[in-house]
Protein backbone atom coordinates (compact mmCIF):
# COMPACT_ATOMS: atom_id res chain seq x y z
CA UNK A 1 0.00 0.00 0.00
CA UNK A 2 1.24 3.46 -0.84
CA UNK A 3 2.02 5.80 2.05
CA UNK A 4 -0.30 8.77 1.98
CA UNK A 5 0.52 12.24 3.20
CA UNK A 6 -1.74 14.23 5.50
CA UNK A 7 -2.55 17.81 4.63
CA UNK A 8 -2.31 20.28 7.50
CA UNK A 9 -3.40 23.90 7.51
CA UNK A 10 -1.80 26.55 9.72
CA UNK A 11 -2.74 30.15 10.31
CA UNK A 12 -0.50 33.05 11.23
CA UNK A 13 -2.69 35.57 13.06
CA UNK A 14 -0.64 38.75 12.81
CA UNK A 15 -1.66 41.83 14.79
CA UNK A 16 0.66 44.75 14.13
CA UNK A 17 4.09 43.33 14.93
CA UNK A 18 2.78 40.43 17.03
CA UNK A 19 2.01 36.78 16.24
CA UNK A 20 -0.35 34.50 18.16
CA UNK A 21 1.10 31.17 19.28
CA UNK A 22 -0.35 28.26 21.23
CA UNK A 23 1.61 26.17 23.75
CA UNK A 24 0.93 22.56 22.84
CA UNK A 25 -0.40 20.11 25.42
CA UNK A 26 0.24 16.53 24.31
CA UNK A 27 1.77 13.24 25.38
CA UNK A 28 4.52 13.33 22.76
CA UNK A 29 7.81 15.15 22.20
CA UNK A 30 5.94 18.34 21.25
CA UNK A 31 4.38 18.87 24.69
CA UNK A 32 5.14 22.38 25.96
CA UNK A 33 6.37 23.67 22.60
CA UNK A 34 4.86 26.64 20.80
CA UNK A 35 3.06 26.32 17.50
CA UNK A 36 0.53 28.01 15.26
CA UNK A 37 -3.20 27.33 15.32
CA UNK A 38 -3.44 24.37 12.94
CA UNK A 39 -5.27 21.22 12.04
CA UNK A 40 -5.94 18.62 9.41
CA UNK A 41 -7.77 19.19 6.16
CA UNK A 42 -10.96 17.16 5.96
CA UNK A 43 -12.05 15.41 2.76
CA UNK A 44 -15.02 17.67 2.11
CA UNK A 45 -13.38 21.09 2.47
CA UNK A 46 -10.99 23.42 0.73
CA UNK A 47 -7.72 24.41 2.38
CA UNK A 48 -8.99 27.91 3.13
CA UNK A 49 -12.27 26.57 4.57
CA UNK A 50 -10.25 24.22 6.80
CA UNK A 51 -8.07 27.11 7.97
CA UNK A 52 -11.14 29.16 8.86
CA UNK A 53 -12.67 26.18 10.71
CA UNK A 54 -9.49 25.37 12.64
CA UNK A 55 -8.97 29.01 13.67
CA UNK A 56 -12.48 29.11 15.07
CA UNK A 57 -12.25 25.70 16.78
CA UNK A 58 -8.88 26.38 18.38
CA UNK A 59 -8.85 30.09 19.19
CA UNK A 60 -12.42 31.29 18.60
CA UNK A 61 -11.78 33.85 15.87
CA UNK A 62 -13.84 34.23 12.72
CA UNK A 63 -11.88 34.72 9.49
CA UNK A 64 -13.21 35.48 6.04
CA UNK A 65 -11.56 33.12 3.54
CA UNK A 66 -10.85 36.13 1.32
CA UNK A 67 -8.57 37.51 4.07
CA UNK A 68 -6.28 34.46 4.03
CA UNK A 69 -3.05 34.67 2.05
CA UNK A 70 -1.09 31.50 1.30
CA UNK A 71 2.52 32.15 2.26
CA UNK A 72 4.21 28.75 2.48
CA UNK A 73 4.01 25.03 1.78
CA UNK A 74 6.15 22.56 3.75
CA UNK A 75 6.65 18.89 2.82
CA UNK A 76 7.62 17.05 5.99
CA UNK A 77 8.61 13.48 6.78
CA UNK A 78 10.17 11.96 9.88
CA UNK A 79 10.64 13.64 13.25
CA UNK A 80 7.81 11.60 14.77
CA UNK A 81 5.27 13.08 12.37
CA UNK A 82 3.28 11.20 9.80
CA UNK A 83 4.30 12.33 6.31
CA UNK A 84 2.50 15.56 5.58
CA UNK A 85 2.09 18.59 3.40
CA UNK A 86 1.57 21.76 5.43
CA UNK A 87 -0.16 24.80 4.00
CA UNK A 88 0.49 28.06 5.84
CA UNK A 89 -1.86 31.02 5.57
CA UNK A 90 -1.48 34.50 7.01
CA UNK A 91 -4.13 37.01 7.96
CA UNK A 92 -4.24 40.41 9.60
CA UNK A 93 -8.05 40.46 9.78
CA UNK A 94 -10.49 38.47 11.89
CA UNK A 95 -13.30 39.10 14.31
CA UNK A 96 -13.33 38.12 17.95
CA UNK A 97 -10.63 37.99 20.58
CA UNK A 98 -8.48 34.84 20.58
CA UNK A 99 -9.19 32.49 23.48
CA UNK A 100 -7.95 28.98 24.23
CA UNK A 101 -10.95 26.91 23.15
CA UNK A 102 -9.07 23.61 23.37
CA UNK A 103 -7.44 23.47 26.81
CA UNK A 104 -7.00 19.72 26.42
CA UNK A 105 -4.65 20.41 23.49
CA UNK A 106 -3.15 23.77 24.49
CA UNK A 107 -1.80 25.09 27.78
CA UNK A 108 -2.15 28.72 26.74
CA UNK A 109 -2.22 31.28 23.96
CA UNK A 110 0.22 34.15 23.87
CA UNK A 111 1.08 37.03 21.57
CA UNK A 112 4.77 37.32 20.75
CA UNK A 113 6.56 40.16 18.96
CA UNK A 114 7.69 38.86 15.57
CA UNK A 115 11.18 40.04 16.52
CA UNK A 116 11.18 38.08 19.83
CA UNK A 117 9.65 34.68 19.15
CA UNK A 118 10.49 31.72 21.43
CA UNK A 119 12.78 30.22 18.77
CA UNK A 120 14.21 27.47 20.98
CA UNK A 121 10.75 26.20 21.94
CA UNK A 122 8.98 26.48 18.58
CA UNK A 123 7.95 23.29 16.81
CA UNK A 124 10.25 23.28 13.74
CA UNK A 125 7.37 22.44 11.42
CA UNK A 126 5.43 25.52 12.55
CA UNK A 127 8.58 27.60 12.40
CA UNK A 128 8.85 26.89 8.66
CA UNK A 129 5.73 28.99 8.06
CA UNK A 130 6.83 31.67 10.47
CA UNK A 131 10.18 31.98 8.69
CA UNK A 132 8.30 32.21 5.39
CA UNK A 133 6.45 35.21 6.79
CA UNK A 134 9.83 36.83 7.43
CA UNK A 135 11.67 35.79 4.26
CA UNK A 136 9.05 35.21 1.59
CA UNK A 137 10.24 31.60 1.02
CA UNK A 138 7.23 29.76 -0.41
CA UNK A 139 8.38 26.13 -0.09
CA UNK A 140 10.47 24.00 2.27
CA UNK A 141 11.21 20.35 2.96
CA UNK A 142 12.01 18.74 6.29
CA UNK A 143 13.25 15.22 6.99
CA UNK A 144 14.01 14.24 3.42
CA UNK A 145 17.35 12.60 2.68
CA UNK A 146 19.05 14.43 -0.11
Amino acid sequence: MTTRHLVDVHVLLVSGDDLLLSKRRSDDEFDGLWHLPAGKLEADESATAATVREAYEEVGVVIDEADLHHIHTAHVVGSGLEPRLGLFFETHRWSGDPVNREPGKSYELRWFPLTALPESTLIPYSNAGIQAHRTGCTYSQQGWRR
